[in-house]
């Protein structure tokens, strides 16, 4: 392996037996080789990558795509049924919540115990103790046995432990989701510096932003297959167009300027009821996607910080609708609060008479120049004063930014000069 190569995956691939009864398992224990009581699940097939050292890679992909049995073999936790994987240096993983902590053992014992298992002697601990002990902030619990730890404050003395010890090679597998933000932001702020220093880092995740802002690369796993792997941002893009974009849900693609029976971008989102947590009105026109997309045409649910997006908002009219309904958007950060609304009466738009049956779209270009996580709602009504609602559903859609520059502390204005409105109806 070239000392460039920090993580080296060659071919594995990961069977498991699925037995229908637990005396199956004795079954095929006295047949072996004669008959066949299990069903073979692939939980893995064929992959293949390398990471060099310094680089922070992250693994994506549905639930049951294989990430974590990925990671586990390649942490030495689990046995490969074929390929190979090498790795250079002290691996510290993070695999699961209070992983390698003995419950009955105090916080601090089990700090010694997890150095001792990476390599340290006890005056080596001894000499980061007080620092690591510090990046926990668990107070006087590191007394406390384990067992009694909330599990931030286990996910708090897990994560500190391993990164203080400066690891080679640190595997990351969603670990963090449980601690606050507070002390995810200084978790993250330890892995740019461990990467900056040469430490290579696997990470699982399911927040595509943080993927896109931590990692330089990342690996995309369907159904224990490497779809894609390379540039963080292309990969997370590809990923999220095959998770939100089933065949089934697409009434219109990018192409529906050949198609005079639909609007452009025209889509029924049938995972978005799922999303919204409260809707009401009388349905005569009725919300049927809420999308956002990049200035290239690929739907998107994170961004950079100032780029240029476009938010396509579907619809249908249940009955004919007279003209002058009025299409409302509200964004709120994930704390609740406003951040902005706008409506098309600003723009001096109005929708046109719908008749029932009629598709429609609004699309609504602009800048996004806030960093952190927003939530989207919306309103039709029938006109502006009314106070009565066609469809009023909250919450349909997230949208993530992400800052260039980690570093950058640049706050921008809450206020987003909405622009570039267009409605598009077809009947």
């Amino acid at each position: 392996m070239s000392s460039d190569i920090s993580i080296s995956v060659q071919n594995i691939s990961k069977s498991f037996e699925i037995y229908a009864k637990p005396v199956h398992r004795l079954w095929q224990m006295l047949f072996a080789g004669r008959r066949c009581f299990y069903r073979e699940f692939k939980a893995l097939q064929n992959i293949d990558f390398d990471v060099r050292r310094g680089e922070c890679v992250g693994i994506i992909g549905r639930n049951g795509a294989g990430k974590s049995t990925l990671l586990q073999i390649i942490a030495g936790t689990l046995r490969s049924s074929s390929g190979s994987c090498t790795l250079s240096g002290r691996v510290a993983a993070l695999l699961e919540l209070g992983s390698g902590f003995n419950p009955e053992f105090s916080g601090k014992d089990n700090v010694f115990l997890n150095a001792a298992v990476l390599g340290f002697s006890r005056e080596q601990t001894e000499a980061r103790y007080q620092e690591i002990l510090d990046f926990a902030d668990i107070g006087d619990f590191i007394d406390q046995p384990v067992k009694t730890y909330s599990s931030g404050m286990l996910v708090r003395l897990a994560f500190a432990v391993q990164v203080m010890l400066d690891p080679d090679v640190l595997i990351v597998d969603e670990a963090l989701a449980v601690g606050d933000i507070f002390f995810q932001q200084k978790c993250f702020a330890r892995l740019k510096k461990l990467t900056s220093q040469g430490t290579t880092i696997l990470f699982v995740s399911h927040d595509i932003a943080l993927v896109k802002s931590l990692c330089s690369r990342a690996v995309y796993l369907k159904e224990g297959k490497l779809a894609a792997f390379g540039p963080a941002a292309e990969v997370c893009d590809m990923y999220y167009n095959d998770t939100t974009l089933p065949a089934a849900d697409v009434s219109c693609g990018t192409n529906c300027e050949n198609n005079t029976n639909m609007p452009p971008l025209f889509r029924i989102d049938s995972e978005m009821e799922k999303r919204i947590t409260e809707r009401s009105g009388s349905y005569a026109v009725k919300v049927t996607a809420f999308d956002f997309y990049d200035m290239q045409g690929r739907r998107i649910s994170d961004c950079f910080v100032g780029d240029r997006i476009k938010l396509v908002i579907s619809f249908t009219a249940q009955r004919d609708i007279p003209a002058g309904a009025q299409i409302g958007v509200l964004c709120r950060n994930e704390r609740g609060y406003d951040v902005f609304a706008t409506n098309l009466v600003n723009f001096n738009l109005f929708l046109p008479a719908l008749e029932a049956g009629s598709k429609g779209v609004v699309f609504w270009e602009f800048d996004m120049p806030i960093f952190g996580t927003f939530l989207f709602s919306m309103g039709i009504k029938p006109d502006k004063l009314s106070s009565e609602f066609y469809d009023r559903p909250f919450n349909l859609a997230v949208l993530k930014t992400v800052k260039r520059d980690p570093e950058d502390m640049t706050m921008a204005l809450l206020a987003i000069p909405p622009e570039n409105f267009e409605v598009f109806i077809k009947k």
